[in-house]
């Protein structure tokens, strides 16, 4: 496919190549600014891989939004690469790209994922809230415990000080659907609940102390499903 070169914007070091439909980068773009390069914007193409990205020895801002990009992707070593967006692609695995990433852009200090299914939050799906996102944030400051912005937010010392404790139990599993419910061994046509028999009538209620084997983690919760109204 051929690429026009005129259609290249450069100012100083920053070269863009935005919105020309490309669907991997001209060679073009490491042959002629490959060498001083240090922001590189590729945004509204369509772009499956980003072969072609070894050429750019000094880049430090890599902005990859609005593409197709998804779990192949494979980034050359980048050492001095602080920037990366790849806001709104097809990237679904959260935790091979950060494993990917922490490998091949060691001084990476801002990353942003947003508008990929890999980053809940309501911009994918409005089943997601805001501990869904949180959770994301806490499991990738745990892969990647240099990074200082991660998506729209900084990075503060608090969600360093949990992502250290508790990062690496906080990757986000999805629930299976409703039509594989009949697998789970705890779905039986008798009602369950965690709470006490003694608990269920309020006239009745007693104090009960003892280990909850149940983690509570939002409207997620496995627990949480079998909990009527009338038992809160």
């Amino acid at each position: 496919m051929a690429y026009n070169e005129s259609m290249v914007v450069v100012s100083g070091t920053q070269v863009s190549y935005i919105g020309h439909d490309c669907e991997d980068i001209p060679s073009f773009l490491g042959e002629r600014f490959g060498g001083f390069a240090r922001r590189l914007d590729l945004s509204f193409n369509r772009l499956r891989s980003l072969v072609g990205l070894n050429a750019f020895s000094v880049l430090e801002e890599l902005i990859v939004d609005n593409n197709l990009v998804g779990n192949d992707l494979q980034l050359p070593r980048l050492p001095h690469l602080q920037t990366l967006t790849l806001n709104k692609n097809r990237l679904t695995d959260i935790e091979a790209l950060l494993e990917h990433l922490a490998e091949v852009v060691p001084a990476l200090e801002y990353l942003s994922l947003l508008g990929n299914e890999a980053c809940p939050n309501q911009l994918v799906s409005l089943d997601k809230d805001e501990d869904d996102y949180q959770r994301y944030r806490y499991f990738v400051l745990h892969k990647m415990p240099k990074l200082k912005f991660l998506d729209t937010r900084k990075v503060t010392k608090r969600e360093q000080a949990e992502a250290t404790a508790r990062g690496a139990f906080m990757k986000v599993v999805k629930p299976k659907g409703d039509e594989d419910s009949s697998d789970r061994p705890e779905c039986h046509a008798t009602p369950y609940t965690p709470l006490p028999r003694g608990s269920r009538d309020g006239k009745n209620h007693k104090g009960v102390f003892a280990k909850c084997r149940y983690v509570y983690y939002g409207k997620h919760s496995e627990g949480n499903r079998f909990i009527r109204n009338d038992q809160l």
